[in-house]
């Protein structure tokens, strides 16, 4: 029983780093949505994307999530005509992050419920582990 409550909890805080990470990206997406290039016609910020993947623990024979990749997204950058911004190159032009605040917030609730329910198994496993502490006291 403590094997697979070890288990339990080693998988839950896989989860809890791994969602961790990725609430770290949605953030700096979200802070450097704005964030256009320093110079005329130079690239703004660039989104960038995470992907998990599993990976077997050889101590308790549990799939941990972990991230497999922190990349950036190629979807083409926003363009928007301000002649008079100092990132804007020789047509007035400026190019803008391909980052979607739709998206990112979408992102951010799922994160922060994955992150909630791998709290709660965490939670769970350590009162169950005092349960058992209680009941091999008695």
């Amino acid at each position: 029983m403590l094997d697979s409550l070890s288990a339990s909890l080693t998988v839950a805080s896989s989860g809890l780093e791994a969602q961790s990470t990725r609430m770290r990206i949605v953030s700096e997406n979200l802070a450097n949505a704005t964030s256009t290039g320093r110079t005329a016609g130079a690239d703004p910020y660039q989104r960038k994307t995470i992907t998990f993947d599993a990976a077997m623990d050889r101590a308790s024979g549990a799939q941990l999530a972990k991230v497999k990749e922190v990349g950036v997204d190629t979807t083409p950058y926003r363009v928007e005509y301000d002649p008079g911004h100092p990132a804007a190159d020789k047509s007035g032009y400026v190019k803008l992050p391909n980052v979607n605040m739709m998206i990112e917030m979408a992102d951010m609730r799922e994160v922060n419920r994955s992150y909630e329910a791998n709290l709660q198994v965490v939670k769970q496993v350590r009162s169950m582990l005092g349960m058992t502490i209680d009941l091999l006291r008695s």
